[in-house]
């Protein structure tokens, strides 16, 4: 398994605020699978990180499209393999 860090910048904070028990539900689900391996907010307002373990980054993109914060244009991903030193 690889890592992969998905960034997700704010672009319409109402938005955010409407669907983010959907985005809550979604990575629950997400870590039920061993998906996630960390998630959280940035505490200035920018958005939001998920760091996935994926076998590619197009699973790892996926992921992250399926995200119901990105399906509804209240962020958008950004998604790079990351090479973590332990």
């Amino acid at each position: 398994m690889k890592t992969f860090v998905v960034f997700l910048p704010m672009l319409d904070e109402e938005k955010s605020r409407i669907h983010r028990p959907e985005h809550l539900d979604y990575l629950e689900s997400q870590r039920a699978l061993g998906r996630i391996f960390a998630n959280g907010r940035f505490v200035d307002g920018w958005g939001g990180m998920v760091i996935y373990r994926a076998a590619s980054i197009e699973e790892a993109q996926q992921w992250a499209e399926d995200d119901p914060f990105v399906r509804h244009g209240a962020r958008r991903c950004e998604v790079h393999e990351w090479d973590m030193v332990q």
